[in-house]
């Protein structure tokens, strides 16, 4: 293992002991650093110059999508001020380099509401004519989890990482927490919903007393986000929607019908668990139908005889 090897080493594992880093975050730096050091020529930490980096970076223009690059960049960046914090280098390189590129905005996809009631319909179907016990179960928790996607906006992985501890069915209450540890409650009012949470929560009692989630398998385990998103690619087929569906579409369909609706934005960003009223704004883009729209039916002019 050669000097920038085991500098790279010793931040990784400054990232789990002190900055207490999640397993996926963590996963991400150990790939970007890796490739980073396979990709140049210099060994000793000493010896990598801005013009280095520069290269590095023009390389990763070439590769990868925006996003993907400016994420390795940032990864980059964060492990040579580790190396100025713990005085390993005189000066850093990243001082003379200016990273500036602009990302294509890309529109969150929602799923329409007439879909949405569809995908849950086919669900209760399931349940309605499941042959089997195991069969009924499983539909119970499909529309458990489904509707709990919609009804909060919630990301998978805080789905799939709630205790059963965090849900008061009683008053409709969800403690979730999101990224960075960022706790939020939102709560649930649609009365239907809480209902199936709650036949959910009864008939699958042990199995979610065993693993301590809200969500959980059969067999006693915490189901997992690609459980989920089996899930919601078995009812999409099952009900012939022609639309691939992901879980997070049910978010971005969240934010956007209470937007619609004229929550106001900042109410959103809180449900949704966003850090900056920047990321909420994306979907302040998806509304221009809705303004067409108004202007269409609504504006006075519309109703001059000329």
């Amino acid at each position: 293992m050669n000097n920038l090897q085991t500098h790279m080493k010793k931040y990784l594992e400054y990232c789990t002991a002190q900055k207490c880093l999640d397993e996926k975050t963590l996963k991400a730096y150990q790939i970007d650093l890796r490739q980073f050091s396979e990709q140049i020529s210099a060994t000793e930490i000493a010896l990598v110059t801005a013009d280095i980096i520069e290269d590095y970076i023009a390389r990763l223009h070439s590769l990868y999508k925006p996003r993907t690059a400016k994420r390795k960049i940032a990864s980059l960046k964060a492990f040579f001020h580790y190396l100025e914090y713990k005085d390993l280098i005189e000066r850093n390189p990243f001082y003379k380099i200016q990273v500036r590129f602009r990302e294509p905005v890309i529109l969150p996809k929602t799923i329409p509401l007439r879909t949405v009631e569809v995908f849950l319909a086919t669900i209760y179907m399931q349940r309605q004519n499941a042959k089997t016990t195991y069969q009924r179960r499983n539909a119970l928790r499909d529309a458990a989890v489904a509707e709990l996607l919609f009804a909060t906006g919630m990301r998978i992985s805080e789905l799939c990482a709630l205790q059963s501890s965090n849900v008061n069915l009683y008053d409709g209450t969800i403690l979730i927490y999101g990224k960075g540890d960022k706790e939020r409650r939102i709560q649930i009012c649609n009365r239907e919903v809480i209902q199936v949470l709650e036949a959910y929560r009864e008939e699958f009692s042990v199995a979610v007393r065993n693993c301590k989630h809200f969500f959980a398998n059969q067999d006693g385990s915490a189901m997992s986000d690609q459980a989920v998103r089996r899930m919601i690619n078995k009812y999409t087929a099952l009900a012939a929607i022609d639309l691939h569906i992901t879980p997070h579409m049910f978010r971005h369909t969240f934010a956007t019908c209470l937007l619609e609706a004229d929550v106001d934005i900042r109410y959103i960003q809180e449900m949704l668990g966003h850090s900056s009223i920047n990321i909420t704004e994306i979907y302040t883009h998806v509304t221009v139908a809705k303004q067409r729209d108004i202007l269409a039916n609504k504006h006075p002019r519309n109703g001059f005889q000329i």
